[in-house]
């Protein structure tokens, strides 16, 4: 007999099916296997009290501040612990039950039957502007195209282009002054048929530069402000362009002066699904949510938006995050942005163990091999 403690984080759909278990087994199986952690607040506290006669009845569990027992207080925060299978049954027994907790049912449903995104994707930076914060991704004329065709070979699935700096007190610029920077990387990219090769994002939310991009061969709408010009709507709507919808607090220029959030996780969600609803009434059929790391947020902000992914899972839409050798690298471990690709390794990977599928990043030969050896891990 040899005994074996395996690694939480294993594929455990391809472990089950290694060990021959039929089918119908490795379901129910894999729904054991994954452990939901679901904090609730501000629940009443009735409703804590039979949620957790509840949990308990099924093999779950609901941690409970002391004095919940005797309501020494109104509304109290929990914490959910339960498997797939547990979260499924006890979604369904919460439908009957009073104190918000049919409410509260639909919540839970909604977290159940995701799964993680098999297909990792990544898409890199090219910025044609001259005060990105990153100054090894700025490119114009031959040197574009030639960086460009370089991230392709290194495993870029997408690249970004962009005219103007986002970063923390930059200010905007004129869409002449930004269409005058991007329109000759994207009139070779166009002549070369490189977006048969690779596919091409804006990054941008002005509709002069984004029309201009979408007539010769870019398919994303990377907008930092989240559709929030409905021309820039309209314009993925009716080009079927993927739109790339980033939550943001402010504006760059602004955006880092004193943030707050009542819960950054709830607030950015109800941000999107504002803008997917306005998305949607524009016709855009492919959308991609990005939490904006660094935008309107503080550091812990932040690493509870990267830690915390699953969450967002629940909106049925693909996540990208982009943290590449950005300030809360150097928060953490002082550092300038030439020395931040071992922090930008760790934040993406963890991410996408979180769910995220796309990364936009600065080092793309770094990131295909730091994924493939994350995929060979899990097993």
């Amino acid at each position: 007999m040899v005994v074996e403690k395996l690694s939480n984080t294993i594929d455990l759909h391809r472990e089950l099916k290694s060990l021959g278990v039929d089918s119908g087994g490795v379901s129910i199986l894999e729904d054991k296997g994954q452990l939901h952690l679901i904090r609730i607040r501000d629940l009443h506290v009735g409703a804590a009290n039979i949620l957790k006669q509840d949990a308990l009845s099924i093999g779950a569990d609901l941690a409970v501040p002391r004095g919940t027992v005797t309501a020494s207080s109104a509304r109290v925060d929990v914490l959910l612990i339960a498997t797939e299978r547990q979260l499924q049954t006890l979604a369904k027994k919460e439908k009957a039950q009073p104190f918000g907790l049919k409410a509260l049912s639909a919540e839970l449903e909604s977290f159940c039957h995701h799964t993680r995104e098999e297909n990792i994707s990544i898409m890199g930076i090219l910025n044609a502007n001259d005060d990105s914060f990153y100054h090894a991704s700025r490119f114009q004329g031959v040197k574009a195209i030639e960086r460009i065709e370089t991230m392709i070979e290194e495993g870029a699935d997408m690249i970004d282009l962009g005219g103007v700096s986002s970063r923390p007190g930059s200010i905007a610029v004129s869409a002449e002054e930004e269409l005058s920077r991007v329109r000759p990387i994207i009139d070779a990219l166009y002549e070369q048929r490189l977006y048969e090769k690779t596919t091409l994002s804006l990054d941008s939310y002005e509709p002069l530069v984004i029309c201009y991009a979408l007539e010769r061969g870019f398919r994303i709408v990377n907008d930092i402000t989240g559709l929030a010009n409905d021309e820039v709507a309209r314009l993925c709507g009716s080009y079927g362009a993927t739109a790339v919808i980033m939550h943001m607090q402010g504006k760059p220029e602004n955006m880092q002066e004193n943030p707050s959030y009542s819960s950054v996780i709830g607030d950015v969600e109800l941000f999107f699904r504002e803008r997917i609803a306005k998305a949607e009434s524009f016709g855009i059929k492919e959308i991609i949510l990005d939490c904006g790391i660094g935008f309107g947020k503080r550091l812990d902000d932040n690493l509870s938006l990267i830690t915390h992914q699953r969450h967002f899972l629940r909106l049925g839409k693909k996540l990208l995050v982009g943290a590449s050798r950005k300030s809360m690298i150097d928060a953490i471990s002082p550092s300038m942005s030439d020395d931040r690709l071992a922090g930008t390794l760790a934040i993406h990977l963890k991410a996408i163990e979180e769910g995220a599928s796309i990364v936009r990043v600065h080092d793309v030969k770094e990131h295909t091999q730091a994924i493939k050896l994350w995929k060979a891990l899990r097993g």
